[in-house]
């Protein structure tokens, strides 16, 4: 492989302690995913799509996530078992030893930026061992033209040495895998494993401390599209409540499916420049633009092939967790720039396995910066070794692992910006109806799809308050109407013929709430504590 033209333009990397110019700048994904090739790391499928295997790891490492405590964090991180210090003195230490690494290897060095709208751009440089692991960096940052590297200044860097084990006892890490945060160096360093989920996620915890600290910018762990009246909504949800699924909309552009930011503008931009999605029984008639995009310039991770290249999206022999990494323009019914105006709605969405919440229903600001923190789903049996019935789940502002500060923060903001702009804030279940999971049924995916198009036109809005039924445990409005859903949908309560039942079930997840919540309780104003559910009265 030949550097590319681009490596004059580029100086030198000395200032990271790098002393040799082995490396390659710039280069098109076509050239990395030939390197990969030639260097036994990477096969092709039947249709030429680069499938990779990141070894070891084949999902983010969370125990192993550090955040360098200096005078920048020390006073703002929400220090604990999501954001673990790590010493200045080690990560020097830890720092001089991964360069001395990467000083007899071959690197691949990309410039890209994250943050769609120029006032919060971002450049970043991202110094790899691995050709596809600058590939991924490729597809998954926001790409500068040839005019923009003219004069392009890195304000991050992201160091990636896959290679690189760290020893524990003497490096300050819990075990040989690293993915270090330094917010006074601006320096991502990561070793010990080929998860590529790690280069996009410790740019984008970054963001995570730094927009809503330095820019009064709402980060958010969410998807959004935009409808042709230029009207913006935003899906949060965790794996499994059809995030991807509801936000990709044949009527609407997507603008982003995993981070992005809301700013004072009321403004919504994407953090990204590509997608990064799951794969597991991926199929062309249940997600078509998913299954379309995995194509040339794509990179599959950790999948299965047959001995003529097909991708068995079934097989889940090496990992569930099977992923595709994709630059946004694979989509075609895409926001250019990935910028969105008017939030006008947002969705939290739950797959209550309980069959207990409202299929859709309207929030008001407490409860949805309540919801906000709390960041409701549900496991069923099967999920998990040991889950034998539904078990709740939550996850601070629907993306705790990648949040630097108290959740409370977030969800502050969060409120703030619903009184601001007016925005209705919707809890979708997309879960179970008729009874919890084993005895009810998952809901009908029209019926799901016609509750938040009626959410979007303002059909919902049209009915008067008088028309919501208030939720007796929750406390949430959910619409006695919606057109194309029947109207016994609407209320869990009537869908399960069994009042006692119903409500002995409501009450246990509500009290799983109010114990998750606890942990926050002292950091959380009088408002937002009041916009959580009832306990139970013994």
């Amino acid at each position: 492989m030949h550097s590319s033209s681009y490596q004059s333009k580029t100086t030198s990397l000395k200032n990271y302690g790098i002393d040799h110019d082995n490396f390659h700048y710039q280069e098109s994904p076509q050239a990395l995913q030939r390197a990969t090739i030639d260097l036994g790391m990477g096969v092709e499928t039947k249709n030429g799509t680069l499938a990779v295997n990141t070894g070891e790891f084949t999902g983010r490492s969370p125990q192993d996530r550090f955040i360098v405590k200096d005078d920048i964090t020390k006073d703002r991180i929400w220090w604990g078992p999501v954001n673990i210090p790590f010493e200045p003195e080690k990560f020097t230490a830890l720092y001089d030893k991964v360069i001395a690494y990467l000083n007899t290897k071959e690197l691949f060095v990309r410039d890209c930026y994250a943050c769609a709208d120029p006032e919060y751009k971002l450049n970043i440089r991202v110094i790899n061992e691995y050709p596809w692991s600058n590939m991924f960096a490729y597809n998954m940052f926001l790409r500068p033209t040839d005019e923009e590297l003219e004069n392009f200044s890195p304000e991050w860097t992201v160091i990636n040495a896959p290679g690189f084990m760290a020893n524990a006892e003497e490096d300050g890490t819990r075990q040989h895998n690293f993915a270090i945060l330094n917010f006074t160096e601006k320096i991502a360093l990561i070793g010990g494993t080929g998860y590529t989920g790690e280069i996009k996620k410790g740019i984008f915890s970054a963001l995570n401390f730094i927009l809503p600290v330095f820019k009064e910018t709402l980060p958010m762990h969410c998807s959004s599209n935009v409808g042709e009246e230029g009207d913006t909504a935003i899906f949060f949800g965790l794996s499994g409540t059809g995030k991807t699924t509801l936000s990709t909309d044949p009527n609407r552009k997507l603008i982003g499916d995993d981070e992005h930011g809301w700013t004072s503008r009321n403004t919504v931009f994407n953090f990204e420049g590509g997608c990064y999605a799951k794969v597991i029984n991926l199929s062309q008639e249940q997600e078509p633009e998913i299954y379309n995009a995995i194509k040339p310039g794509a990179i599959l991770e950790n999948v299965i092939l047959d001995k003529d290249g097909n991708v068995d999206f079934a097989d889940t022999s090496i990992t569930q967790n099977t992923r595709v990494s994709y630059p946004i323009y694979h989509i075609d019914n895409i926001q250019q720039p990935s910028i969105g105006k008017n939030v006008k709605n947002i969705f939290f969405l739950t797959a209550d396995a309980f069959g207990v919440l409202p299929p859709i229903s309207k929030l008001t600001p407490s409860q949805a910066a309540y919801h906000f923190i709390s960041g409701y789903t549900a496991k069923v049996a099967g999920t998990e070794a040991g889950v034998v019935e539904p078990q709740p789940s939550f996850s601070a502002c629907f993306g705790a692992p990648f949040m630097p500060l108290h959740p409370t923060k977030y969800a502050e903001m969060l409120s703030k910006k619903m009184k601001e702009t007016g925005v209705a804030v919707w809890l979708v279940n997309t879960g179970w109806t008729g009874g919890p999971y084993g005895v009810g049924t998952r809901m009908k995916l029209k019926y799901t799809r016609a509750m938040i198009s009626a959410a979007l036109n303002g059909d919902l809005g049209l009915y008067s308050y008088d028309s919501y039924h208030i939720h007796s445990v929750f406390g949430v409005a959910q619409p006695r109407e919606c057109p194309g859903v029947p109207t016994t949908v609407l209320s869990p309560r009537a869908t399960w013929n069994n009042d006692e039942k119903y409500y002995t079930t409501a009450f246990k997840l509500s009290n799983a709430f109010r114990e998750n919540f606890k942990k926050f309780e002292k950091y959380a104003n009088e408002e937002i504590r009041r916009g959580g559910p009832q306990r139970y009265a013994s």
